[in-house]
């Protein structure tokens, strides 16, 4: 199963590097159901993974002018106070369990779970409308709607706090949209943001969790290994077509974890 966690973690990779996004929703799954790591802890552990991964990603678009610095600051100065302020004060007095439903206790693993599994179905269906969309909706003149992004970012944040998913799903229609950004410059933008914040959240974690170095900077590496996999695929394949594709994918992976988490619990160590 460590073999296939590793195997997975560049697949993770390709998705960032070829679509900009969608990749950080599965790390957590991977994490805990492949490689047996608690959900509370899982979510620290993809911030650290997405974050590195998708700053390194955001070095090649660097390199072809697609990174929008002025929007990134904008749009990650709110969301970067958000997820740090998540991680450091909130996730650690979630109360365990969190409530009862009659009988049926929803612990603070069964929550997180519960809640990705819902930000999964919202991601997927944002993917899989994503291209019919993406020819009417992209602007042609750079504008800000300052209030609106800085709302944003807060939300952002405060879910990539909670969850642990980079939300490139949000991100990149919000800069497509509310910034004015082409689609290209958006994604590149995207990662760079992702990468912040989600790194300067998973600092937030320093402290209030055990952090296994070795295991974590490992799983990273083969992400990093997987993002220049995608963004060399993504001269030749367009990202726009297989969204669809792997929203669907997303979606039935959410629907499969809801099922999972609230009928068949079974304990994680």
């Amino acid at each position: 199963m460590e073999y296939l966690g590793y195997a997975l973690s560049v697949l993770i990779g390709i998705s960032l590097g070829l679509i900009g996004g969608g990749g950080s929703i599965l790390t957590v799954p991977v994490l805990v159901y492949v490689m047996g790591i608690s959900p509370v802890l899982s979510t620290a552990y993809s911030l650290f993974i997405v974050g590195l991964t998708a700053l390194v990603g955001s070095v090649e678009y660097g390199r072809k002018k697609l990174l929008d610095y002025k929007t990134a600051l904008i749009f990650g100065i709110p969301s970067i106070m958000a997820v740090y302020s998540t991680r450091k004060f909130l996730v650690p007095v979630i109360p365990d369990p969190v409530f009862h439903i009659g009988s049926f206790e929803v612990t603070k693993n069964l929550f997180v779970m519960l809640l990705f599994a819902i930000l999964m179905v919202v991601a997927s269906i944002s993917m899989i409308r994503d291209k019919k969309k993406s020819d009417v909706c992209e602007p042609k003149e750079k504008r800000y709607n300052l209030s609106l992004i800085f709302a944003e970012g807060l939300l952002v944040g405060t879910l990539t706090g909670l969850v642990g998913a980079g939300g490139g799903f949000l991100i990149i229609p919000a800069l497509v949209l509310l910034a004015g950004l082409p689609m290209k410059q958006a994604v590149g933008t995207s990662l760079l943001i992702i990468g912040v914040k989600s790194l300067i959240g998973f600092l937030g974690d320093i402290g209030h969790q055990p952090i296994d170095w070795t295991f974590l900077l490992t799983f990273s590496a083969f992400a990093i290994v997987g993002i220049f996999i995608g963004t060399h695929l993504a001269r030749h394949i367009s990202g726009d077509k297989l969204k669809p594709a792997f929203g669907w994918f997303v979606l039935i992976m959410g629907i499969y974890i809801l099922i999972k988490e609230i009928f068949f619990q079974a304990p994680v160590m």
